[in-house]
């Protein structure tokens, strides 16, 4: 591969007195910071989708998707060092300063990275304060809407080997140092602080092939819908649960990481007719085990382990159930093995949110229903496929998708009015079809059957939001986010569509460029920051962002958008037109 030149956010790193602390304990320095690095830095890296490309001696330098995720790393393991030192001299204390800059950068072909947005990255670090972080004026700007943290501006300063001065924010943060309430961020209501509070990471296939991997996935996955059912539990949806697969996590960085006391982590060892399954529940808090198991059986008991493993769960953490309660832990089950496997096959390839995968997942899917038509998940899973190709319009005829969306929706109801998958699946196709009332009705229904899912809230929030009910559809957005902190990014498009529904344009600015800075190819959510910036009388920056929507998408129509968006009062669009035209731009 040859050179390339591209943005990225760079963090760079290094141990305070490095030279001073090895000198006094060689060994012991560097153990510590080799355990530091196990334990802490990589998988908060990794956490955070970083990638180390260079490291040295005492420090690291780190390419980050956006200045949000490198900044939420340092901040991560900053206050993380600031525990571990507590009790420890002063004298022997690893402390790192960071430095974080967003710039342009050069990728060689075997991924190192040079260019100016290292070079600056680095000098950055040389300037902080130590368990500080410096960051440059242009990633300031990114996140500073982000954070609730003492920000002290260094004003221009000279960097060793940079040209001109920078203008350079210290961040020091603490202990009790955390980001605002905002969208991208758990929030952590009383209501939510009283109820314990989990994430099932994904088991790991031991099969020795990893084509099985679906199977240790969908195991996962159906214990999390279990769980999410139960009132009393606040469970993390499964798309942040699984940013963890494949990866050597620490379980405590884990908790800190998705804000939950206790995680539940195993493995799947799928062999022949036979299948083992070994579960352990952590306090995140201690690293302490409050359950272990591990459970061999015939693979036609499979949905029984999977109850088993989720009555062990409710036990160890003491939760009183009603009997109501009981029967919703009972996991939706098809007494066709050969139908679940293609099942979970489906589901997987639909969960990839692609073209070619969602082809294949109704393939699938439509395999399970031939095997066993009376299966609901089959059905509501195949709803949201079809729903899929109507919204992407990936599919010839788009309205015929939505019309089977409705069609497998309201069988896999018929089937299973307990399903939570298959109202949300149902409330998705009702909005389209511009029911809204029915759409509203059914996503309430999602969530009283399963109080935890991070998709029916969101649902619900953008039901309300094109029925013209932003304040309702905000608070929804919020409990999504909450439920699922590593959230699709389009779900922060849907959050600025009811903040500028509501005139409140500054804020719907910053959500905005939080969208694009995590998906720099939408042309929609450039479109609403135009009109956004319209409305504040911003005029030049309006027409920027108007030039790159016809870069990004040349064939974007903002005819289109009018006839697919399912406003119910059609003047909520002609607001995004105004802004347009306050700007002086023609559409």
């Amino acid at each position: 591969m040859a050179e390339q030149r591209k943005l990225a956010a760079i963090l760079a790193a290094d141990v305070v007195g490095f030279s001073r602390l090895t000198g006094a304990d060689e060994d012991r320095t560097l153990a510590r910071l080799r355990a530091l690095r196990s334990d802490l830095i990589d998988p908060t890296i990794a956490v955070h989708k970083g990638r180390v490309f260079k490291r040295t001696g005492d420090g690291a330098i780190v390419e980050f998707r956006s200045v949000v995720d490198a900044v939420r790393c340092a901040i991560e393991v900053q206050n993380a060092m600031i525990e571990r030192n507590a009790g420890v001299p002063t004298e022997r204390r690893i402390e790192f300063r960071i430095g974080i800059h967003v710039g342009d950068v050069v990728e060689e072909s075997d991924g190192d990275l040079m260019g100016d947005g290292v070079n600056i990255a680095a000098r950055l670090q040389g300037v902080a304060a130590p368990g500080a972080i410096c960051l440059s004026e242009d990633a300031y700007r990114q996140v500073k809407a982000r954070l609730d943290l003492l920000v002290s501006d260094l004003g221009e300063t000279k960097l060793k080997n940079i040209a001109d001065p920078m203008r350079v924010y210290s961040l020091r943060v603490g202990a009790e140092a955390k980001a605002k309430p905002e969208p991208g961020a758990p929030i952590a209501t009383s209501e939510m602080r009283d109820k314990p509070s989990i994430a099932v990471l994904p088991f790991q296939n031991m099969s020795g092939d990893p084509e099985q991997g679906y199977f240790a996935d969908g195991i996962s996955e159906d214990i999390i819908t279990a769980l999410s059912k139960l009132p009393q539990l606040f469970v993390i949806a499964r798309n942040s649960s699984f940013t963890f697969k494949g990866r050597n996590v620490n379980v405590q960085e884990v908790g800190r990481s998705l804000g939950v006391r206790y995680v539940l982590e195993g493995s799947v060892r799928k062999s022949n007719n036979r299948v083992r399954i070994t579960g352990q529940l952590i306090d995140a808090t201690t690293g302490g085990h409050l359950w272990a198991e591990r459970f061999d059986r015939e693979l036609t008991d499979i949905f029984t382990v999977q109850d088993d493993v989720t009555q062990h769960i409710v036990g160890a953490l003491a939760l009183n159930l009603t009997e109501s309660d009981k029967q919703r832990l009972t996991t939706e089950h098809t007494d066709n093995l050969e139908a679940y496997d293609s099942f979970l096959r489906g589901r997987e390839q639909v969960w990839l949110l692609t073209k070619g995968a969602n082809a294949q997942g109704q393939k699938l899917l439509r395999r399970t229903i031939e095997l066993d038509p009376t299966f609901a998940p089959a059905y509501a899973f195949l709803a949201c496929a079809h729903n899929l190709d109507y919204v992407n319009r990936w599919s010839p005829v788009p309205s015929e998708s939505l019309e089977q969306a409705d069609k497998a929706a309201t069988r896999a109801v018929s089937l299973d009015d307990q399903y939570p998958y298959a109202h949300w699946a149902r409330a998705i196709a009702y909005l389209y079809m511009r029911r809204h009332d029915l759409a509203i009705q059914e996503a309430k229904r999602t969530i009283s059957l399963d109080p935890n899912l991070a998709f029916g809230h969101e649902v619900l929030g953008t039901s309300l939001h094109f029925s013209g009910r932003s304040v309702e559809a905000i608070a929804c957005f919020d409990r999504a986010m909450a439920l699922d902190p590593y959230f699709p990014d389009v779900w922060l498009h849907f959050y600025a569509q009811a903040v500028f529904q509501l005139r409140r344009y500054d804020e719907a600015v910053g959500i905005l460029k939080r969208r694009i800075d995590r998906n720099p190819h939408t042309d929609a959510s450039r479109v609403l920051l135009a009109a956004s910036y319209g409305h504040l009388g911003r005029f030049d920056e309006a027409r920027a962002e108007w030039q790159e929507v016809y870069r990004i998408n040349p064939d974007y129509s903002l005819e289109h958008r009018r006839d697919v968006l399912p406003y119910k009062n059609p003047d909520d669009f002609e607001l995004i037109i105004e802004g347009l035209r306050k700007a002086g731009i023609q559409q």
